[in-house]
C-alpha cells in the first residue's frame, strides 16, 4: 500500500527512506534474534521488517520513536507482571503485540511531528 501511495503526486513519505528503515529496523532484531534466540524469536524479525517500512515512510525520527515505544510498552507489561507475582525474570512474554504498539504510537505521534 506505501508503494501506491508514492505514486501519488501529494504523498506525505519516502519510499527510500521506507526501505531503509525496513532493513535497518530488520537487521537490528535480527541482531537481537542471533545473540539470544530464546529472547526473540524470528516472528519479530519479520514482523519488525513490516514495522521498520512503515514507520520509516514517515521519517527516521518515527522509526526511533516507534522502536523505543515498542520496547518501553513491553518492558512495562514485564515490570507489572513482576510486580503482580505474575511473572519472573525468565519467563517468556511474546514480543509482537509491543512491536505493532509501538509502531502504533510511532505513527500517531510522529505523524504530527512530520
Amino acid at each position: 500500500m506505501l508503494g501506491l501511495t508514492a505514486l501519488l503526486p501529494e504523498h506525505a513519505g519516502e519510499w527510500t527512506t521506507a526501505l531503509l528503515g525496513a532493513l535497518a529496523l530488520g537487521a537490528g532484531y535480527y541482531v537481537l534474534y542471533r545473540i539470544n534466540p530464546g529472547g526473540m524469536g524470528f516472528g519479530d524479525v519479520k514482523l519488525a521488517l513490516g514495522a521498520g517500512a512503515v514507520l520509516g515512510w514517515y521519517g527516521w525520527p518515527t522509526v526511533m520513536l516507534g522502536t523505543l515505544a515498542g520496547f518501553v510498552l513491553g518492558a512495562l507489561y514485564g515490570g507489572v507482571l513482576v510486580v503482580a507475582r505474575r511473572a519472573g525474570r525468565k519467563t517468556a512474554i511474546p514480543f509482537g503485540p509491543f512491536l505493532i504498539g509501538g509502531v502504533f504510537t510511532g505513527l500517531l505521534i510522529g505523524a504530527y511531528a512530520a
